[in-house]
Order: structure tokens, then sequence, then C-alpha cells
């Protein structure tokens, strides 16, 4: 029997049939197909058929049963497949033992979406995170990898290139995920002293499973020109920008990678310095596409990834977005009813976006005090902190004191009181 032809993780302009084992009562199993095609879709491959199985766990040896293994290699030389999309992660001995019967490349979950992220990165840091989470996925599959890191003579087109050319594989991508590691944390420390800098600002920062609308959002609420696109993982890069909310209220908002159900925790682990941006956020806007039929399903993927990121327990607007192409009401009412602070937007028209405004105000100022202070116009040094700490509300002048309305977070009045001379009065309002 021929073995399959591969060239890499790649399935662009391939013809390609989905395989999907549905477990227990497979509730909204079709939901888990429908985003499966749309994945291999925005991959660049030709969707021709779907095979799915209904079992009570995924079988070890071919991740379906041997008999509808056999069935599929007949699908696959029927509709002339290039390559058959297993809609979970599978073992390298599973790949291979499907491969050897059906006769065509065989690409898992993980495999699929490292492709459409290899597509999607635009700057050095994506580009450096999806190296890492390529390499990291490639290192303990080396055995069926048939393109190799390395220029070495020999194993290219052969199924086992032998051990000596394994191990100075292995040795290659180790070496080069230890430098894409120290590349990374290098960004990191840049993004850490970045975030230093306008610690005066709250820091918020967009979540939600991916296409729910994120990107959308951030445009409507800043200038950042987001890219846009009806597509899977279309935001791959932070874009953080500054967002004004009216009465000289602002705050820095972060887009960042949409989330998605089954995603890879080496994937989430290459993306920390993406993802970086939710450790750090004050508030989280959690984006959720109430129009969509598995809205819940998406909403736990998200908690998932929050958990692994230690961001579950931050505080979080949850945004019912979408509202206007929802038909079944109930699902709104559902999720105000579990959720303390939900808004129903539509990020598209703008809809319900003033009110989203007022709630990130209040949330910015949930620790500032309202003062009227009165200060001699000789003390500089509390004339500037004022206005490096505090946001000033209102400053008019009278004989030799100035006359502040602030709004200034607790932890800064302490040093307020220090700088105080005779004659200056601090009153709460």
């Amino acid at each position: 029997m021929a073995d399959p032809k591969r060239t890499g993780l790649s399935v662009r302009s391939e013809r390609a049939i989905l395989l999907h084992t549905i477990l227990n009562k497979g509730n909204g199993y079709e939901t888990h197909l429908a985003e499966l095609a749309n994945l291999a879709t925005t991959a660049g491959a030709n969707v021709l058929d779907t095979l799915t199985q209904k079992r009570f766990q995924i079988d070890p040896y071919y991740y379906v049963g041997k008999g509808k293994a056999k069935q599929l290699a007949l699908l696959c030389k029927d509709k002339s497949a290039d390559v058959v999309i297993c809609d979970d992660d599978l073992a390298p001995a599973q790949v291979r033992n499907l491969e050897e019967i059906i006769d065509t490349k065989v690409i898992d979950r993980s495999e699929l979406i490292l492709d459409i992220f290899a597509t999607r990165a635009k700057t050095t840091q994506a580009k450096l995170q999806v190296e890492l989470a390529q390499l990291e996925y490639t290192k303990p599959r080396l055995k069926r990898m048939w393109t190799h890191l390395s220029r070495i003579e020999g194993g290219i087109g052969t199924r086992g290139p032998g051990e000596k050319q394994l191990e100075v594989d292995r040795r290659i991508i180790s070496k080069k995920i230890m430098t894409l590691k120290t590349k990374l944390r290098q960004i990191e420390q840049r993004r850490a002293s970045q975030v230093k800098s306008r610690k005066e600002l709250t820091k918020v920062s967009l979540v939600g499973y991916t296409n729910a609308g994120k990107s959308t959002l951030m445009n409507k609420l800043t200038d950042a020109e987001v890219f846009v696109e009806d597509k899977p993982f279309a935001t791959l890069d932070t874009k953080t920008s500054l967002c004004h909310l009216g009465d000289g209220n602002k705050v820095v908002l972060s887009d960042t990678v949409g989330f998605i159900r089954k995603l890879p925790h080496h994937l989430i682990s290459s993306f920390l310095a993406t993802l970086e941006e939710v450790r750090w956020a004050d508030l989280l806007l959690h984006v959720v596409d109430v129009s969509a039929p598995d809205t819940l399903e998406q909403v736990n993927a998200v908690y998932q990834v929050l958990k692994e990121l230690g961001c579950d327990n931050k505080p979080m607007i949850t945004l019912l977005n979408k509202v206007d192409a929802v038909t079944d009401r109930s699902i709104i009412t559902f999720f105000q009813s579990k959720h303390d602070n939900t808004v129903s937007i539509s990020a598209l028209s703008g809809l319900g976006l003033e009110k989203l405004k007022k709630e990130i105000v209040h949330f910015a100022n949930r620790n500032r005090k309202e003062i009227k202070l009165i200060c001699n116009s000789s003390n500089g040094k509390l004339w500037a902190y004022v206005h490096q700490n505090s946001k000033v509300l209102n400053q008019t002048f009278e004989d030799s004191y100035v006359h502040f309305h602030i709004l200034i977070e607790e932890k800064y009045l302490s040093r307020l009181y220090e700088l105080r001379e005779n004659g200056d009065t601090i009153h709460y309002l």
C-alpha cells in the first residue's frame, strides 16, 4: 500500500473528509461538526463529506472503530480525498494506524488550528508564538512527520528516518524551542514595562469565543481599526488602544485572540505573551454571541481558558452581543439571571454601547473618592501630584489658592495628605 503523501501540517486547497466521534448521547454534535467545517474552510480545504460514529469512548487504536475506519477508506477512495480531519486531538499511534488503513493523510484538530494560526500571524510576536506552538506539537510526533526541520540528507519522504535522524531532529527542535521562548520572554518584559507606564489608567480586556464580535466592538469603542472578518481567529495579534468614554473618562482597551473549545494546551502556553493582556487587565469584557446555537458551550469554553490563565476570578461584565439577531429572548433572560453584571449590545449597530460605557466608568471609579481640595498656588508639589494621580473634574482660582474638584483613588490619598502645607484643606464630598 502506498503511503499517504504528507507535506507538512497544511491543509490548504486539499479535498477533505471530516471525521467525528459522537460520545454518549451526543447532544449538539451538529454544531461541533459545523464549527469543524468552518475551521477547515478557513484553512483553505474543500470539505467533501462527513463521517460520524457513536461511541461510549474514543477508540485508542483508530479513534473510530476498525470497521468504521475501513468504511472511511472506501469513502476517501470514492471521493478522491486528500486529507481526513478529526474533530479531536489524536495520539501519534492513532494517526499512524488510521493512515495505514485509509491510505490518506490524517490531521487532527490541533494541526488544523495551528495551520489557521500560521496564515493569520502578521506581527513578529504572533509568528514567534505560532512557530513555538508548531514545534511543541511536532516534537513528540517526529516518527510520523515526513518533512523535517533540518536539511540533513535522508528521511524526507520516508515514514521512519531512523533513530539517529530522529535524535538530531529532536535536538534541533529543542534548541529552537528554547530560542523562541527566550525571544517571547523579552517581548513579555517589554509589555510589562508598557503596562507599568500606563498604571494610572484602568486596563480593560476583551475576551470571548472566536468570531463573537470582539474586534467589531473594539473598532466601535476606539480608533484601533482592528481587522474584522467573519471567520475564526481573524485576530491573532493583541491590539491595545485608548478608549474615550465621555466626560474626560478613559481606559486602556485591549482586543485578544478568540478562544475556542478544545483549545490545545500547548497553544495556550505559546500565546501567553499575547494573553498577558488578559492577566494584567483590571476588568474583563466577556463578549458572548447570544445568536449562536451553542452559546452556553462557547461560554463554558471561554471560562475554561480563563481558568487555565488564572483569570477566572477577575471582575467581568458579560456582554450579550448580537441581541438584534436573537429570535428566542429566553437566552438573554437566562444570562441576566445567572450573571450579576450583563449588558445587551450589538457591536455592529452600536446598540447598548452607551450603557456599556457607563458601566466601565462606574467600575473605573469604584475605588475613587470625590474630594474638594483647596491648595495654595505656591505648593507646586501638591498641584503636580493632583494632576498626575487624579481626575480633575473642575479647577478654579481664588486669590492665592487653587480650588480642585477631583476623583482620586484611595491608594493615592496618603501622599496627598503628606504634601499639604499650611492653609491647604481636603473635604470629602
